[in-house]
């Protein structure tokens, strides 16, 4: 029995009212927006991040009507961001199918990013509370940050774990914290409350993205949806490749350096790095370290009762390290 896939099963109603709302508020004069929306939407999507919101509004005791069509707000900035980050890295598959970018080009796939950021602003606006529109403004700023200090340390060996644990805070943990965060603010819970679901959001989605660079290296093409070592291949300097070099003498990093930054490197190159990758110990480190961070973020939520609710956040929360894809 798959427990990952029992675990989301339980949720499939939310997921049902998570995606009947994505598609009724995809509304555009342009054709062209909604086919590459609901190309870039719908597939094989986890919806982690608003069924987050969900679970952290109804925590809070939220009963507005409105539930499922705010949890749209972060998916829609979810796929935008990946949307333009398909642009920056040239690749041609997303989610075990075409990237948009592969299929209408960057200028399409560009510009449909910037619609859903916009559409999910709206989205917001309808909700009339100032702290939400205030928290997904710092959050698209904070995102864009972590995109940018990711470009400019592309292929740049020298990437410490601390600089690499900034860039995926700021690029992947803010928007699960802003939607757990987010779900306490619309309920208007007190603060401590609206910090500790914060705190939870920020330290699973670190977790989750420990396991997303993990499984960049381990998993397969057809179970995680994306070509096996794409961040080697877009030059991305990620924690399993951090942990390896430093387990390199000097010499060989230098010469695998300039072998793969020089784009010198053919295919044998690539999997025989990978190979290395996978079975030098680096990726247990990392896997320890990412249950650290999902213990961290269960601990946040000990301000809660006991709840159906809490037990669900708290079993979404380990998925984030038990996952394969």
């Amino acid at each position: 029995m798959d427990r990952n896939n029992d675990l989301l099963k339980k949720h499939r109603v939310h997921f049902e009212k998570i995606d009947e709302e994505l598609y009724r508020v995809l509304n555009s004069r342009v054709a062209l927006i909604k086919d590459i929306g609901n190309h870039a939407l719908f597939g094989q999507s986890k919806r982690l991040r608003p069924l987050c919101f969900v679970l952290s509004s109804q925590l809070c005791n939220y009963q507005g009507e409105d539930l499922y069509r705010l949890s749209t707000v972060f998916e829609y900035v979810h796929t935008a961001s990946l949307l333009h980050d398909d642009v920056l890295d040239n690749s041609e598959i997303r989610r075990n199918k075409s990237s948009a970018n592969h299929l209408w080009g960057n200028h399409a796939a560009i510009l449909e990013g910037d619609f859903l950021c916009s559409r999910s602003f709206s989205i917001a606006l309808g909700s009339k509370n100032l702290r939400f529109l205030e928290r997904m403004a710092d959050t698209g700023m904070i995102m864009t940050e972590g995109q940018i200090m990711e470009l400019s340390h592309a292929n740049d060996w020298n990437t410490s774990k601390e600089k690499y644990m900034e860039i995926i805070t700021a690029k992947t943990a803010a928007l699960m914290s802003a939607a757990c965060a987010s779900g306490a603010i619309i309920s208007g819970a007190e603060a401590n409350l609206e910090a500790a679901l914060s705190k939870f959001g920020l330290n699973m989605g670190i977790g989750f993205q420990l396991m997303d660079d993990l499984l960049d290296y381990t998993s397969s093409e057809e179970v995680f949806g994306k070509p096996v070592g794409k961040d080697l291949r877009e030059g991305k300097i990620t924690l399993p490749l951090i942990y390896t070099t430093e387990r390199l003498e000097v010499s060989e990093k230098t010469r695998l350096e300039n072998l793969f930054k020089n784009r010198r490197a053919a295919e044998e190159d690539y999997l025989s790095l990978i190979e290395f990758v996978r079975g030098n110990g680096a990726l247990d480190q990392i896997r320890d370290e990412a249950q650290s961070y999902v213990d961290r973020a269960a601990n946040c939520l000990d301000p809660f009762p006991d709840s159906p609710t809490k037990e669900s956040l708290l079993e979404l929360n380990q998925y984030i390290v038990d996952r394969k894809y």
